[in-house]
């Protein structure tokens, strides 16, 4: 999955074994050696083994040594590296030896060159000419912007999959009326379907940011020590050295930049992150919705609950929105994480500085951890949501008469009443009838507004009692998010190429 975009089945049978039981993800994702240093969770507790995989200490020397692979190819049809020597590199590429590289890194106290130690010791005569001309970021930099693309792909994936199940559930509930709440109180109806649309349509925008960032993507290329190529320019001379590095860029597929320092520009780390945290937020706004629409007091949805799940160690009657919680938390941790990009490119002074490097090690790969477990998290909530329709009517035959009161304003103004007179007999009645609510007595509204006398003038008692079905005044939620759920399959299905 790492590399491409899964078919919808390839993706449900991944989501099926992966994302759909909590604890059996804890299970599986124990495969730490040891737990008796810390860990982080990222390691073991969160997000999945091909996303932990991309960023583990392996893959990351894979990607070092096809590099240098890379780099002897393009030298060697430039003749400064042999066939004998390419090949003996091409034979041990994937003889990743972890505990020898440890060792060397403890004498050299340097990871790059302790791999390079290591590679040489494994394959002797391509050794000879391994990172000729080169500097680390050329190997690092690139690497890890291979390493991005990948996890991009991963998560793109995922939103993809997420998607298409938000437009499944936008289908579903596009014609059922629910109370919208603005200030976080009753206000006019809406439909469920529109809601989801409204997660949906953000969710949309970032896989589209998401997808362009992906495309756009280019590493520093092989520029040497300060940006400049002078290693390779006294090696291979000026249009040598243009060949080869478009030779590289062919060879990985990747563009470089045109001008770059010691590193590539650190703002496409903070383009990255800021994109990445721009999805946790919609996630995090889906995810704070159902907590609130879980609590017994509206109790309209709930994130799906297992079997033998245990809510509360104290309380056996708890059943807690533990996954909506889980994606708000990570979603906290991940919108600080722009922050530290952001000084990363401001304070990488003149050609290079080391100060960005420790902390990249960390929040680069965090931000991929964090939002793939994040997506895993609001798949398995989509794919299980529980929707309570009998409490659904039941909060909107208690709220819904209070969204009438603008029908009724619009057709006392339409017959020539005043509609500031109008507008404020209309909130003393609601009040009144707000008061009666909150003494568990029945909602006296319709009422109170049969017989109020300014609204009578103008309006019959029928007419007044039409307008307090609300069940209609949906203006176009049904049809819009229907519409909308329509183009974003077809789209899907479009770039799927299915």
């Amino acid at each position: 999955m790492s590399g491409e975009s899964c078919s919808p089945n390839q993706l449900s049978i991944c989501y099926n074994t992966v994302a759909l039981d909590s604890a059996a993800n804890i299970t599986q994702r124990t495969d730490m050696d040891s737990f008796d240093t810390y860990a982080s969770p990222l390691s073991w507790r969160y997000a999945s083994p091909e996303m932990r995989a991309l960023w583990g200490e392996t893959n990351k020397l894979k990607t070092w040594r096809r590099l240098w692979v890379a780099l002897a190819q393009a030298q060697h049809e430039l003749g400064a590296v042999t066939s004998e020597q390419l090949e003996d590199l091409k034979q041990h590429v994937n003889q990743i030896d972890l505990e020898r590289t440890r060792v060397l890194e403890a004498e050299t106290r340097h990871d790059l060159v302790s791999e390079i130690k290591c590679y040489s010791e494994q394959a002797p005569l391509g050794g000879a000419v391994l990172h000729l001309g080169a500097t680390s970021t050329d190997i690092k930099d690139n690497a890890e912007v291979l390493i991005i693309r990948q996890s991009l792909d991963l998560l793109l994936s995922r939103i993809e999959f997420l998607l298409s199940t938000f437009a499944e559930k936008i289908t579903d509930w596009a014609d059922l009326p629910v109370m919208a709440f603005t200030h976080l109180q009753p206000a006019e109806p809406t439909t469920l379907g529109y809601r989801f649309s409204f997660y949906a349509q953000d969710l949309w925008e970032d896989y589209r940011a998401l997808r362009g960032l992906r495309a756009g993507l280019r590493g520093k290329g092989f520029k040497g020590a300060v940006g400049t190529s002078a290693s390779f320019v006294d090696l291979f001379g000026v249009e040598k050295t243009r060949q080869m590095e478009r030779r590289l860029s062919e060879l990985l597929a990747i563009p470089f930049y045109e001008i770059s320092t010691q590193v590539y520009p650190r703002k496409q780390d903070y383009s990255l992150l800021c994109a990445l945290a721009s999805l946790g937020a919609t996630l995090y706004k889906f995810a704070f919705d159902l907590r609130i629409l879980q609590s017994p007091a509206i109790f309209e949805l709930s994130e799906p609950f297992g079997k033998d799940q245990v809510g509360s160690s104290a309380m056996p009657f708890k059943k807690n929105p533990i996954n909506a919680e889980k994606i708000d938390s990570l979603a906290r941790l991940l919108s600080a994480l722009p922050q530290t990009a952001w000084a990363n490119a401001a304070h990488s002074l003149f050609e290079r500085t080391m100060d960005d490097s420790a902390n990249q090690r960390m929040i680069i790969p965090e931000a991929f951890l964090l939002c793939d477990e994040i997506l895993l998290t609001s798949i398995q909530i989509t794919t299980g949501l529980q929707v309570h329709t009998q409490q659904i009517n039941q909060n909107f035959e208690k709220f819904a008469l209070f969204a009438s009161t603008e029908r009724i304003l619009l057709e006392a103004v339409k017959k020539g009443l005043d509609r500031q007179q109008v507008h404020a007999r209309l909130r003393d009645l609601t009040l009144q009838a707000w008061q009666a609510i909150q003494t568990s007595q029945p909602n006296p509204l319709p009422q109170l507004l049969s017989n109020e006398p300014l609204l009578t003038g103008v309006l019959s008692g029928d007419e007044i009692l039409s307008h307090l079905d609300v069940r209609n005044h949906l203006g176009l939620a049904p049809q819009k998010a229907r519409a909308f759920a329509q183009n974003l399959t077809r789209t899907l299905t479009e770039i799927r190429g299915i």
